[in-house]
């Protein structure tokens, strides 16, 4: 089983960045997708998340309006488009998938968002 995330880098305020997650080692399409992200300092939180079909989505108020997630179950890979990028964006994001069936659950490694002048 691997999630893979890529894309994340170093982004001026108010740029844009869009992360992708590649799964494989699973059924991709019962899976409930998520973004959590974790800054120095803090907990992990929820950024975003979507369900195994991609008909419902769900975000952090702090992102709402700015970032969209969606997935492509024939590629197995789902997407975080980040838009007018803050500061306090800035963490390290990681791609979780828990099966909707039940408790199986997996993590990626995770990708460094930096969003600075």
């Amino acid at each position: 089983v691997q999630l893979v995330e890529s894309g994340g880098g170093l982004v001026q305020p108010g740029g844009s960045l869009r992360l992708s997650c590649v799964a494989s080692g699973f059924t991709f399409s019962s899976y409930h997708m998520s973004w959590y992200r974790q800054a120095p300092g803090k907990e992990r939180e929820l950024v975003a998340s979507i369900t195994s079909a991609g008909g419902s989505t769900n975000y952090a108020e702090t992102v709402k309006g700015r970032f969209t997630i969606s997935r492509d179950n024939a590629k197995n890979t789902v997407y975080l488009q980040m838009n007018s990028l803050k500061p306090e964006d800035t963490a390290v994001y990681y791609c979780y998938a828990r099966w909707r069936f039940g408790e199986n659950d997996y993590w990626g490694q995770g990708t460094q968002v930096t969003v600075s002048s």
